[in-house]
């Protein structure tokens, strides 16, 4: 049996000069996001508690739940509302095709009866509102020309609706059925996001133009703005109300984060301004905040999230973060507390600890992109699209001085040789290439297309899989390759070979589906009918102590087979990874890792059976 121990979450998805809405449910102190195809449930004071929706066929935009909690909306960017429940196993209640385009906002109204989304749209239908179980249509929204980024609903009666976007105004829709009220333009630039104040009292809006703006929540009209005196110099993405509607939260380009006292006739005055942790560059634009209970969230372009106490505005913020794109690969660091190590193709390394989580990023002087990383004591050497190996030293928690050669093909596979790590193959295309440190040995040039290698430890065999499905035993003397045996057992092209940690074995995986494990000695087949997955196999481990051997596939499932039992007798995790496994590794003989297409990296306990 395999049960989930931890999940290591994604972080939500960002996009350069655009807003993200978070949102979430006080009375679980849960906040919700997006990543791609997927939902994320974070719960504040338990970050290794964490629960994913994957159900959308689109990328999803913006999710939140209902006043009372037990069902969450979620919007995606073909205009699609999904709404499902948040207990036993996220059962579907309903699916709407709302919008034609992609909806930006959704909000509940507060008896949970009603849903009003905006977005983008053919022709005037840019907002909706409509019944939560039946769909129909709760009135007509006039007005808009152009995306509708926010809407809000008021959360006392009377009802109101409000609405803003990118053709600089904010609408006030009077209801239900709604209808148009009226519109004000006082904003110079696109309005950003709306919120009414949790007593229903007011209504906020902000907008790239710098200025937050107060409304009469009944009537619509102006009372107030924010004061421009320590003001933000960037434009304003997101606004949060506190509890007791006395406050305001903004956040803003300019990289900071402001606490807003709001006074009773609307006239807002900076009370705090809470500087971001990061190192000032781009990704540190904050993009996304939220108020809940007594903590203060925020989320930087780069994806940290930032948890300040409102209670306590001195007190540094608690920061996490983790990857937004496929994590690729995976390895662990040997020794205590294990280290888990993760990569994505962005070219973003984070430090993971087992039972604790997110510790840190790893800074690399260069920030190349990776396409596959190993990594020996001290030592990271990785991959990436520019024909270049990188060998980067690990200082501690930072990196060191970089080294890299340049190999002159495009690198499909790297392996090293941990006895003597100097020593590294790496495939190519046509063949395969002999490094020491950062210096080539040779190139060798081979007749058949190589699709992935592997190397032993003490750096005198190499096998080479070939794009016909062949594995190519070859003894290493000095700077040759000697090929030795060609096995044929695989009916597809190799896709990952990997020696166990004693060297009696070395597992194979094709892209057709099948992984076989090979004694080393007799060249023999050891273990067969490893014919489980339905898609191509990614990657492939071995437990530390010889027995057990794990594959992970596009079709998202991790499959563990016990080496002394047949392949029927197997451990199978389905739906690990949304969009299929792309890392694997043990951290020790009852733990595995597993990293996908989501950006979610989960730490699985193995049970024997």
């Amino acid at each position: 049996m395999a049960e989930l121990k931890e999940t290591y979450a994604c972080i939500p998805s960002t996009e350069r000069g655009r807003g993200i809405l978070i949102s979430g449910d006080p009375k679980s102190n849960s906040i919700l996001y997006t990543n791609g195809r997927s939902v994320i449930i974070r719960y504040l004071d338990r970050p290794l508690q964490v629960a994913v929706y994957g159900e959308h066929a689109y990328q999803a935009t913006v999710a939140r739940y209902s006043p009372n909690g037990e069902w969450i909306a979620s919007a995606d960017v073909s205009g699609t509302v999904r709404i499902w429940g948040t207990h036993n196993d996220f059962v579907l209640k309903k699916e709407f095709r709302v919008l034609s385009g992609r909806i930006d906002d959704l909000q509940w109204s507060p008896d949970g009866m009603r849903i009003v989304a905006s977005g983008d749209g053919k022709g005037k239908s840019l907002v909706r509102a409509f019944m939560w179980d039946s769909g129909t249509n709760v009135g007509e929204f006039d007005g808009h020309s152009r995306r509708v980024l926010s809407c809000a609903f008021k959360p006392t009666r009377p009802f109101r609706i409000a609405t803003c976007g990118e053709d600089f105004l904010m609408n006030f829709y009077e209801g239900p059925p709604f209808k148009f009220k009226l519109s004000h333009r006082e904003h110079s630039n696109f309005v950003n996001c709306l919120r009414f104040s949790p007593d229903g009292s007011k209504l906020i809006s902000v907008s790239s133009d710098k200025k937050g703006i107060i409304y009469d929540a009944k009537t619509g009209d102006i009372i107030g703005e924010l004061s421009s005196e320590n003001g933000h110099q960037g434009s304003i993405y997101a606004v949060s109300w506190s509890p007791d509607s006395k406050q305001v939260l903004t956040v803003s380009a300019d990289k900071s984060a402001k606490v807003w006292d709001i006074s009773d006739d609307g006239k807002g005055k900076v009370k705090k301004t809470l500087a971001s942790p990061g190192s000032g560059g781009v990704e540190d634009m904050l993009v996304g905040c939220l108020w809940q209970n007594d903590y203060i969230v925020t989320v930087s372009l780069g994806g940290t999230i930032s948890i300040f106490s409102a209670s306590d505005l001195e007190k540094s913020p608690v920061s996490f973060s983790g990857h937004m794109k496929n994590v690729n690969s995976l390895a662990v660091l040997r020794g205590e507390p294990k280290i888990i190590l993760s990569s994505s193709y962005d070219g973003l390394i984070v430090k993971w600890i087992q039972g604790i989580g997110y510790i840190g990023k790893l800074e690399r002087k260069v920030n190349s992109q990776i396409k596959c990383f190993a990594v020996v004591e001290g030592e990271i050497v990785s991959c990436a699209f520019d024909n270049k190996i990188w060998r980067v030293s690990l200082l501690g928690d930072q990196c060191g001085d970089a080294n890299s050669v340049d190999v002159g093909n495009q690198p499909k596979d790297l392996c090293l040789a941990l006895n003597s790590p100097e020593l590294t193959l790496v495939s190519f295309e046509t063949g395969v290439i002999l490094l020491r440190g950062t210096k080539v040995l040779s190139t060798i040039n081979l007749e058949y297309t190589v699709t992935a290698s592997a190397i032993s430890p003490d750096g005198t065999e190499a096998i080479v899989g070939g794009q016909d499905g062949k594995l190519h035993l070859c003894s290493i003397t000095g700077d040759t390759l000697n090929e030795e045996a060609v096995l044929e057992k695989h009916r597809g092209a190799i896709t990952i070979i990997r020696y166990s940690p004693d060297v009696s074995m070395f597992a194979s995986a094709d892209v057709n589906r099948e992984a076989v494990v090979w004694d080393r000695a007799s060249r023999e087949v050891k273990l067969k009918n490893m014919l489980y997955h339905t898609a191509r196999i990614n990657c492939l481990a071995w437990s530390p102590d010889n027995t057990m051997v794990a594959t992970g596939s596009l079709d998202t499932c991790v499959i563990i087979y016990d080496i002394s039992k047949p392949a029927s007798n197997r451990i199978t995790i389905k739906g690990a990874h949304l969009g299929g496994v792309y890392g694997l590794a043990f951290t020790d003989e009852h733990s595995i890792v597993s990293s996908g297409e989501d950006a979610c990296v989960r730490v699985w306990g193995i049970t024997p059976q």
